[in-house]
């Protein structure tokens, strides 16, 4: 009887060491639609990293590339149901959900670096608040640079863009070429290049970034500084998945998270104006916008401040009343 119970003192042993060693490392998948020689990409890298140090091994966070894993419009839907753990995505991609998401993306808003962050830092509790509701835990933000204008052809006022093909990725830009008359096409940056050869695409919003990124100087010769907004990447987790983390391993992607925000807009920064550089070297013609395409803009600005102030409501006129006041 002695060897039977010394036997099962040793299984119940073995068990409960098994069962801490399964509770003391844990792995997480985080998705991105970005390339890997972005520089979000490279930041969320970063944060990995850290994160494994930080934890001193229990939290390994494998990055999956270039939708390698999830498409980039696929990537906040996976996190929510809980199909991969962590991930990646544009935030103003998901304002159809919640007009929320797409504060950043209101034209002409917030058009520098300072006026994006006092705006991001204004909406964060709301957008934690959303993201709450859907199961999720926002870790940290990341801007692009400013949103400006590629065109195949040049654009000296706003009757050059219409009856084009503008690519749209989220509402808003939906939305400017309804403005413009230009029919938008929904294209995921991945796919700009091919779409872009195949003439699916004539024009489109994005940053320097995305230009020296995905090589859109081959294709495209006409780059307009209008910096209409700086969108902002989003890294979130399922917050089931946060929660059955230890508290050190917690505090560890926190702390991670704090710096890669930082990291981030600091990065963003300082690519944009070598980016921009490096576009014109590239063969392209980088020009600001002509006087008239600049005041057809920010009419335009005008007109969809308004309309998403409607449809937000009460949450996002607090957002644009705190941030007037700044």
């Amino acid at each position: 009887m002695r060897a039977i119970h010394f036997k099962a003192s040793l299984l119940a042993c073995a068990a409960a060491i098994a069962a801490g060693a399964a509770h003391a490392q844990a792995k997480w998948d985080l998705p991105t639609g970005y390339a890997t020689s972005s520089f979000q990409t490279e930041n969320v890298q970063q944060f990995a990293n850290d994160v494994d140090k930080g934890s001193g091994g229990k939290l390994k966070i494998t990055l999956h590339a270039n939708g390698s894993l999830y498409k980039a419009n696929e990537i906040k839907r996976a996190v929510q149901t809980g199909q991969t753990q962590a991930g990646e995505f544009i935030l103003s991609g998901a304002a159809n959900e919640n007009p929320l998401f797409g504060v950043d993306s209101i034209p002409f808003l917030a058009d520098s670096y300072a006026s994006a962050k006092k705006l991001s830092d204004v909406s964060r509790p709301y957008i934690e608040a959303a993201l709450a509701k859907q199961g999720m835990k926002l870790l940290f933000t990341s801007p692009w640079p400013g949103q400006s204008l590629y065109s195949s052809k040049p654009v000296n006022a706003m009757h050059d863009l219409k009856g084009t093909k503008m690519r749209a990725y989220n509402p808003a830009t939906s939305r400017i070429a309804q403005h413009v008359g230009a029919q938008p096409t929904t294209i995921q940056l991945a796919e700009l290049g091919q779409a872009l050869a195949t003439g699916t695409v004539e024009n489109f919003l994005t940053s320097s970034a995305s230009g020296i990124e995905n090589k859109l100087y081959e294709s495209v010769k006409y780059f307009y500084a209008v910096n209409a907004w700086l969108p902002k990447n989003a890294v979130v987790v399922n917050q089931q998945a946060f929660d059955s983390l230890d508290k050190a391993s917690q505090e560890a992607v926190l702390k991670a998270a704090a710096a890669a925000e930082q990291r981030g807009w600091r990065m963003s920064e300082q690519k944009d104006a070598e980016y921009l550089k490096e576009l014109a070297a590239k063969g392209m013609n980088v020009s600001p916008p002509s006087e008239a395409l600049r005041r057809e803009l920010k009419a335009i600005g005008g007109q969809m401040t308004l309309e998403w102030l409607r449809s937000a409501g009460a949450e996002g006129h607090a957002i644009i009343d705190a941030y007037r006041k700044q």
